[in-house]
């Protein structure tokens, strides 16, 4: 076998990215909850420095730096010997409603390592993970990044695109919110439109607890959350239906689909947000996609497979969830109705 050097290289050097970013999850994580980024988004500062305003220990936080600034996570100024996050950094990693929250998504990846040895059974056997077999910090990961791209999109961009549904709720609509989680989407559209009506609902006990939880502490009275399947809630006669990145982890999306068909106005919205995805392969092969197969081969396909379901994957792509909705769901209109480099947001209607 001939060996062709530079190629080879060019592979190394993308294996040694990979690895020092596996390598350094954990420090991230550290950096979130210790406080580190956000002194370091606050003003310039020396390890000694950090360490004194975190309560920390200098040598710890000494190493810590070096690996966030190897990485670009951190600015490091050599003639002053002093690390700070600019405002892009401290977007992601430093403010809870920035434009993506970093440290949720690292929580997720923490959540990963905790259920290898099932994977590693489950890619042997065939069989599936339930969505509250996971450690709980994949709820609270999950909750984390996602929340951050609902609040920089789901009210300025998402509900906007579609047809007429900000003027419905308005006016005082009824909306469900179906595989709700923490609540986190409930909760942001209950407090933007507080003559609506919004109920979450959730397969996962405790998730629906926590909402509860956060709907309270946000002083938020309009919204309610059950505990309960996507195709077996029993409210009728909604406005708008949503499925937030939840849809393509269902073990019964068609049923999904069905239900949600059943239980809105005929004037009604379904809107679908899905992890984006082109409808082949080849479309995916990039980071994001990286990303979504990563998460899909240990969270959303387990999660479809224990309960006999599709596995249609994160990465489903929007024809296959057109004939989910359309085909099996008996909607009449389809549209992507907005995009991210995250999302892809789908309006269904009767």
């Amino acid at each position: 076998m001939s060996i062709d050097e530079a190629k080879l290289n060019t592979f190394l050097g993308k294996a040694v990215g990979d690895l020092g970013a596996a390598f350094s999850a954990v420090l991230v994580l550290l950096g979130d909850e210790l406080g580190l980024y956000k002194a370091l988004a606050k003003e310039s500062l020396t390890s000694a420095e950090l360490a004194s305003r975190t309560g920390t220990n200098e040598r710890y936080v000494r190493e810590w730096l070096g690996n966030q600034a190897a990485g670009g996570y951190v600015d490091y100024d050599a003639a002053s010997g002093k690390f700070r996050l600019n405002d892009e950094q401290a977007a992601c990693l430093a403010d809870p409603a920035g434009p993506v929250d970093l440290s949720g998504a690292y929580e997720i990846a923490l959540a990963l390592f905790h259920t290898y040895p099932r994977v590693r059974d489950n890619f042997r056997s065939g069989a599936g993970m339930e969505w509250g077999e996971h450690h709980p910090c994949l709820f609270h990961g999950t909750e984390r990044f996602f929340r951050a791209g609902y609040n920089a999109h789901l009210l300025g961009a998402w509900l906007p695109a579609l047809d007429g549904v900000v003027e419905k709720l308005g006016r005082g609509g009824k909306v469900a919110d179906i595989g709700c989680g923490h609540g986190a989407s409930t909760v942001l559209m209950a407090k933007a439109f507080p003559t609506s009506e919004f109920v979450g609902y959730d397969y996962h006990g405790p998730s629906i607890e926590v909402a509860r939880e956060r709907a309270k502490a946000a002083g938020v009275n309009n919204a309610t959350f059950e505990q309960a399947d996507a195709s077996g809630y029993e409210g009728r006669d909604f406005d708008l239906i949503t499925f937030f990145d939840c849809l393509h982890d269902m073990g019964d999306p068609d049923g999904a689909a069905r239900h949600a068909r059943q239980a809105l106005k005929d004037d009604g919205t379904c809107m679908v947000v899905e992890p984006f995805a082109g409808d082949a392969t080849a479309d995916n092969l990039n980071p994001v996609g990286r990303v979504y197969y990563a998460a899909s081969s240990m969270i959303c396909v387990p999660v479809s497979l224990a309960r006999h379901g599709p596995a249609l994957g994160a990465q489903a792509g929007e024809a296959r969830l057109r004939k989910l909705l359309v085909d099996a769901g008996g909607f009449r209109r389809f549209r992507r109705a907005a995009e991210t480099p995250f999302n892809i947001v789908l309006e269904a209607r009767p």
